[in-house]
């Protein structure tokens, strides 16, 4: 998934935990993040002006040092969101998720709580891959969606949430689509029973479902279950009356169950 369709809204993480640090002119920030003993506030603003450049590794870099060499200041807790949004710019996901749990671990009810939590969906939802792969992140990206819903669902975060539920669901649903394919072009008809079930009573809402119903015809056909055949381009038939998927299934019932 193009994470430049991601990118606008995460972004107004910035507009929300960084503001403007009274005498922060601050040096110019060092390539190396070897540990040179800094006050707080030039820190920040050396990981912040770095933040401001796109140079996203070495401010989350910058950030953390804030936490290592400040650890009881309240910029720590700051520097900690910001390590994360820096490494999720990055495309380094697994250090974003690990610094926004860890802020998370230390500070669950703070104000910022929802941004962390859904700066660890995005993180999973980044890195969803073809319906031909394993789909695990897949299903960590609609767990911790459904988290941070569950824990603010009036958050500012929860309706791009609920949004991206509903394609992670359809991605989901398009996998149990190939496996039940695939299972048909080999005759294993049961199987795919199994999958093209699995769409309909988990991802009815999604894109997927009329096409299951209809192969769900197909298999119970295949099985020798006619009924059951009739009963699955019915339900098609009642909710997606005008469609090509609805237009097979009828045929085939047509052709292969007996008229009463």
């Amino acid at each position: 998934m193009s994470v430049s369709k991601l990118r606008p809204l995460a972004l107004a993480l910035i507009a929300v935990t960084s503001f403007t640090m009274a005498g922060c002119a601050g040096s110019r920030a060092k390539k190396d993040t070897s540990y040179v003993a800094r006050d707080v506030n030039s820190l920040y603003a050396t990981a912040k002006e770095r933040l401001d450049r796109g140079d996203f590794k070495l401010a989350a870099a910058l950030f953390d040092e804030v936490e290592r060499q400040h650890p009881y200041s309240v910029w720590a807790r700051r520097a900690q969101l910001m390590s994360a949004f820096s490494y999720y710019m990055s495309r380094d996901y697994t250090e974003s998720t690990g610094s926004a749990q860890r802020f998370l671990s230390i500070h669950p009810g703070n104000r910022d709580a929802p941004y962390a939590y859904y700066l660890i969906a995005l993180n999973y939802y980044e890195q969803i891959e073809d319906v031909t792969r394993d789909q695990k992140i897949t299903q960590q990206a609609l767990d911790s969606f459904g988290e941070l819903i569950r824990r603010y669902p009036t958050s500012r975060y929860a309706a791009d949430a609920r949004l991206k539920v509903d394609l992670v669901q359809d991605h989901l649903a398009g996998k149990e689509m190939e496996i039940g394919r695939f299972y048909q072009q080999r005759g294993n008809w049961l199987a795919s029973v199994v999958r093209f079930r699995k769409v309909i009573d988990s991802y009815d809402t999604t894109s997927h479902t009329p096409e299951a119903l209809m192969r769900l015809t197909e298999s119970y056909l295949a099985l020798g279950i006619p009924e059951e055949a009739k009963k699955a381009a019915a339900v098609l038939g009642h909710n997606y009356p005008g469609s090509k998927w609805y237009e097979r299934a009828f045929s085939l019932v047509q052709k292969h169950v007996p008229q009463a």
